[in-house]
């Protein structure tokens, strides 16, 4: 069992930058690859990026080169860097561990 918290969310006007933290209430090292989702009102929920033990990252297309993903498995902590924010990435943001935990999400709005 783990619980993973996600925090960092908030308003931000489009070409701002957020940086999302989930938070795992024990060490992360044993999960292969962990992951952040997105929803949007009315939209299908979304993976957004994935990173695994050996640090290789995968991004959804569109957020490729404006999003960061990173893990600190000393500090039981994944981070998403977001960069160059569009109206079009506001959401909730989630993050992931196989084979099922979820946070309860962080609300993101990109908006002027």
């Amino acid at each position: 069992q783990v619980q993973l918290v996600e925090s960092g969310g908030g308003l931000v006007q489009p070409g701002g930058s957020l940086r999302l933290t989930c938070a795992a209430s024990r060490s992360i090292f044993s999960f292969n690859v962990m992951r952040w989702y997105r929803r949007g009102t009315g939209k299908q929920r979304e993976l957004v990026a994935t990173i695994n033990k050996e640090g290789s990252t995968n991004y959804a297309d569109s957020v490729k080169g404006r999003f960061t993903i990173s893990r600190d498995n000393a500090k039981n902590t994944v981070y998403l860097q977001m960069n160059s924010l569009k109206p079009e990435d506001t959401a909730v943001y989630y993050c992931s561990a196989a084979p099922d935990y979820w946070g309860p999400g962080t609300q993101v709005t990109v908006s002027s």
